[in-house]
């Protein structure tokens, strides 16, 4: 979503979609809106303790509809999507880091990083404007990177 009309929808949606999802006990993880081949995706990506299920998804889905038709946010035909982040869920926004310092995570790199590679897991120790820090499973070596370097940062629960 590099244009600013995607970011304005996207933001236009997130403030639509999270009183929504609070007073259904959900929380917004993201939104994103991109287009994949000829279609328009909206994706609304919901989370709850204990984690989503379909019930969830679809009652958010219903909840959004007629409001998102209202602020027609959109120009054109667009499918919109509820899910969850699943388990490997990308953190994208300042919350998600601060809410899983101390977490496993896997990083993919766009550009390798020198002695490390382009793919690598560790330990998120600390988030400040942008800057993630992540530490090896051994505790000895960490590296910081611009969270805008990295193609991904997803939390790894399979180790």
């Amino acid at each position: 979503m590099a244009n600013s009309k995607g970011r304005n929808t996207v933001n236009a949606v997130e403030e639509l979609a999270a009183p929504i999802a609070e007073s259904l006990g959900l929380r917004i993880w993201d939104v994103r809106y991109l287009k994949e081949g000829s279609q328009w995706f909206l994706r609304v990506f919901i989370d709850k303790d204990g984690g989503v299920d379909i019930n969830d998804c679809e009652n958010m889905s219903r909840a959004l509809d007629e409001p998102l038709d209202r602020l027609d946010p959109i120009d054109g035909e667009y499918i919109l999507e509820v899910s969850s982040p699943g388990i490997e869920r990308e953190l994208v926004r300042e919350e998600h880091f601060t809410r899983f310092i101390g977490a496993d995570i896997m990083v993919k790199m766009i550009r390798p990083i020198e002695g490390i590679g382009k793919e690598f897991k560790g330990v998120l120790t600390a988030y400040d404007d942008g800057m993630v820090t992540i530490t090896d499973h051994s505790g000895e070596n960490h590296v910081t990177i611009n969270k805008k370097d990295a193609a991904y940062i997803k939390l790894d629960d399979f180790d």
